[in-house]
């Protein structure tokens, strides 16, 4: 029995706020949403209750409607970036930046052709990787790639190494992105060198910023 697709992510960034903020609902227990604010560990929310400014109004099924700064909206498990005004946020940025969480890690919320997910940079990683959960959620047919062998802290584990179509961060899109699928379980998507390359990093202290190279 799979659980619920806890990295399966609805995100909303957040316009015309003092502080840009995303909102991910990761999946639904019972009644309580599942939520991440801002890169926070995951908080279950029965309706009523409030998280960092983000109050749950109502939940149904797969979605949920959430409070913010006097708007509502509603977010579906799975569901693309969406604006304030309900519109797609565009991908034509160039510029992302990113700060550190608990424990120092830069977790951020994106897309993988398409489809939502989070991710935690990992510039140790040669690829993209990621689980044959996370794979099957963004609908890649990951047993038509490659196979590989993967050294993992539990041994070694068969893999696949694929070709993602885009790779999403914020409002910049990377595309023709090189990744592999691993059999073993993973807790996050790494966002490895092979989207990372494609951009100028710089880091000071707690800040990422990652600049897009033409």
């Amino acid at each position: 029995m799979k659980t619920a697709p806890l990295l399966l992510v609805c995100c909303l960034g957040l316009a015309g706020v003092a502080s840009a903020q995303s909102v991910a609902l990761t999946g639904m227990l019972g009644r309580k949403a599942l939520v991440i604010v801002d890169g926070s560990p995951p908080k279950s929310l029965a309706v009523g209750e409030t998280h960092r400014g983000v109050r749950i109004v109502s939940t149904e099924g797969d979605t949920a409607v959430v409070e913010i700064s006097g708007l509502r909206h509603t977010l579906r498990v799975g569901e693309s970036p969406a604006s304030v005004g309900g519109q797609p946020a565009g991908a034509g940025g160039s510029k992302i930046v990113l700060t550190a969480g608990g424990g120092g890690h830069f977790l951020t919320m994106g897309q993988i052709n398409g489809r939502a997910t989070q991710f935690v940079v990992d510039t140790g990683a040669t690829f993209v990787s990621m689980s044959v959960q996370d794979a099957e959620l963004a609908k890649i047919n990951y047993q038509a790639g490659q196979r590989v062998s993967m050294s993992t802290a539990n041994g070694v584990v068969p893999g696949w190494r694929v070709k993602l179509n885009s790779v999403r961060v914020g409002d910049v899109m990377v595309y023709d992105v090189d990744a592999v699928v691993s059999a073993g379980a993973m807790p996050y998507v790494l966002l490895g060198n092979s989207f990372l390359t494609r951009f100028q990093m710089t880091r000071t202290n707690d800040q990422m910023v990652l600049e897009k190279r033409y």
